[in-house]
């Protein structure tokens, strides 16, 4: 006999179109499911708060820290502990694992070429990381399989949970963002479409909640304030990549899941409540004005706060009363047939519509179209401003980064300058004097990091991951008819939001965010573990092979030192940031011996960094060693040839110590050349041309 945390309740879904589909089995959740929900939940706002956008050091170290422990502790528990009696022999997911793993080995192996050896270390850790995130969620699915309801929950409520705080910074600016000159909506990642990604990582575990046939009647209704905030957090962000990938993942979820009725209903519902305090939202320029005082912003968000609480009780009792009146009255099956129609041919309205309008714009379609095209990838357009009107922009910053990777890329095509050199290799390229990290897309920024290899690598991984979730949902034309039970609209909905990730880090750098990492890894590695739709249908899962204790204890060993190992190697930059700051603290305090004793220390425990070679050449400067300065800045030019902040340290020391003017002039063209927009190079070139002058004429 099952145990109530395992009972299921079946519901017959009548003939659609001459398929049958059975049953739908809806798992009640026990008090385990529960903690891991409540777990994974707490886990991903964690880890937005801590990490925020993944640009600060310490923070992000971390927190991959973090998963790298919380990954290994998770493969360790599913080699040791006990599994269900009837789970898959062979480990699911492997290839996906297996191709992850080879990328991660190549992003370490690039450190050996890499024009920014320190920062290719620092992309290892991240990719480490996010390996042993998926490796967790793999771990996750085997010693959990019919968890799926609670690490959904616990997505949906994170999501939730962070939308509702960026929207309360907006309701309370004085309490919650006193310092925020920027309109669209940024915490707590630092980064608005990043907000908007997390946003909609969340729409399709609620399209499930508020779209299943079990559960309680009131924690289903819940999807429907909950995907208010989503809605109102994605417009406020104003991302169009977050709205572009929802629309899509959406459109991925009503096609495949056959709940299609239920979730129209909750979008339509919850949009036609939304839009209109969206729109009085745009009105406001205390909300959608970038530096807007203080008292403008109150005064906004008190009215906003308003309506937002009178939306948030509206859609709780719509989403009651629409679940009272479906289990009173479910729909048939011509009212079924009939909402499919009707949602068919609106979809067909919407391009029709567009077309229409564009063929009564200036210029018609073909010139409308060729504008888009020409605002969306000429680097010299400007981007839009940060005011609600960008959502029907199609200009963007991201033709300038992209055209900058492209020639990163073509420097070395095939093996990549290095994992992470992007953000330096780019000042040779930059037309203005923005300070971007990131090219804003995965395919471009691996292509000029890690060149061909590390794309054909990347598309080994993807394609290994599509082709498990494709068997693990059913999606291939031999699955047609097998029945959608429970567990397979779980495991549709948790590609999708694995899905919904991939499309936006397609066209932004999330990648580098490990809040929106997170979820996303976390659903991919449960829907690799678990065993295909035919195969749980038949019932032809094999039980637990038999392995040996001695073995599995070994392996849970080597696991354990790999985790152990990656973790510390993470620390190291952390650990040699710090020895930097006390060693200029002593220097500050005069005590120069100490200071340079401890920035060789910084060097040891991070030999690929330049900075605590900088600080060692000033440290042995300030003693009068000034040999010693010069081979301090002629090895950080030997680790970051390519770096233009190398040639200006090692400039200044011959400028400054060394009076050889002619020397530095030499260098600060090398920086030039490698940095051509900073007012700094130019400043530079003009000073030593004029002592080298000088002194040419003494």
């Amino acid at each position: 006999m099952s145990s109530p945390s395992t009972r299921a309740r079946r519901i017959y879904v009548p003939p659609r179109r001459g398929l049958l589909i059975p049953r739908i089995e809806l798992p009640i959740p026990g008090g385990i499911g529960t903690i891991l929900g409540f777990g994974v939940a707490a886990a991903i706002v964690a880890c937005a708060f801590a990490a925020k956008g993944g640009t600060q050091l310490e923070r992000t170290t971390y927190t991959e820290v973090a998963f790298l422990l919380g990954g290994t502790a998770l493969c360790v528990a599913a080699l040791l502990l006990p599994r269900p009696e009837r789970t898959p022999a062979v480990l699911r997911g492997s290839w996906v694992l297996v191709s992850f793993a080879l990328l991660a080995v190549f992003t370490a192996l690039s450190i050996n070429w890499s024009l920014m050896p320190n920062d290719s270390w620092l992309e290892t850790s991240r990719t480490l990381s996010y390996f042993a995130v998926l490796a967790g969620g793999l771990a996750l699915g085997r010693l959990r399989p019919g968890s799926w309801t609670a690490l959904l929950a616990g997505i949906a409520i994170s999501a939730v949970a962070l939308a509702g705080w960026s929207v309360l910074t907006k309701v309370f600016p004085s309490a919650f963002a006193t310092e925020e000159t920027f309109a669209r909506l940024r915490p707590p990642f630092d980064y608005w479409n990043s907000v908007g990604l997390a946003a909609a990582l969340g729409v399709p575990a609620l399209l499930w909640l508020g779209s299943r046939r079990s559960g309680h009647a009131a924690l289903n209704a819940l999807a429907w304030p909950g995907l208010g905030l989503l809605v109102l957090s994605l417009m406020l962000a104003v991302s169009r990549g977050a709205l572009l990938a929802v629309a899509i993942g959406t459109a991925i979820w009503l096609i495949v899941v056959p709940l299609r009725m239920r979730a129209v209903i909750l979008i339509g519902g919850v949009l036609v409540t939304t839009l209109p305090l969206v729109a009085w939202a745009f009105a406001q320029d205390g909300i959608t004005g970038d530096n807007a005082r203080m008292a403008l912003r109150t005064d906004a968000g008190q009215g906003f706060g308003a309506l937002l609480l009178l939306l948030l009780v509206t859609l709780t009792v719509a989403g009651l009363a629409v679940g009272f009146i479906s289990a009173v009255k479910p729909p048939g099956p011509r009212a079924q047939a009939r909402a499919t129609r009707v949602l068919v041919g609106a979809l067909a309205v919407v391009p029709a519509v567009a077309i229409l309008m564009l063929a009564n714009a200036p210029g018609g379609i073909s010139g409308q179209v060729s504008k888009a095209w020409h605002q969306a990838t000429d680097p010299a357009v400007s981007g839009p401003t940060n005011s609600p009107e960008r959502l029907t922009a199609t200009s963007s910053g991201r033709a300038r980064y992209w055209r900058e990777a492209m020639k990163i890329h073509a420097q070395a095509p095939w093996l990549g300058t290095g994992a992470g050199s992007y953000g330096t290799l780019r000042l040779r390229y930059r037309l203005d004097g923005r300070q971007v990290q990131h090219a804003h897309g995965y395919v471009v920024q691996t292509l000029a990091d890690l060149g061909w290899v590390g794309l054909a690598l990347s598309l080994l991984t993807a394609g290994a991951w599509l082709t498990c979730a494709a068997r693990t949902v059913g999606v291939r034309p031999r699955d047609r008819g097998l029945p959608w039970d429970a567990e397979r609209v779980g495991l549709a909905s948790l590609a999708t939001i694995a899905i919904v990730f991939g499309l936006h880090s397609s066209i932004d750098w999330t990648w580098f965010v490990p809040g929106n990492v997170l979820p996303a890894l976390l659903c991919a590695g449960w829907v690799a573990s678990r065993a295909t739709l035919r195969e749980r249908v038949s019932g032809l899962e094999q039980p637990n092979r038999v392995v040996p204790r001695p073995a599995l204890i070994g392996a849970a060993a080597v696991v354990s030192l790999i985790g152990l190992i990656g973790a510390w190697s993470a620390l190291q930059p952390v650990r040699s940031d710090h020895a930097q700051t006390a060693s200029l603290d002593r220097l500050d305090k005069g005590e120069l011996a100490a200071a340079a004793s401890i920035a060789r220390i910084a060097h040891d425990r991070n030999p690929l960094s330049v900075d605590p070679l900088f600080d060692l050449s000033a440290i042995e400067q300030a003693s009068g060693r000034n040999p010693q300065a010069k081979a301090a800045l002629d090895q950080a030019i030997d680790l970051e040839p390519a770096n233009p902040e190398s040639w200006r340290q090692l400039g200044r020391l011959q400028l400054d110590a060394l009076n050889d003017p002619k020397g530095a002039l030499r260098s600060y063209q090398i920086a030039y050349y490698l940095d051509p927009r900073s007012p700094q190079s130019t400043t530079d070139i003009v000073v030593a041309s004029r002592l080298a002058a000088a002194r040419g004429s003494g």
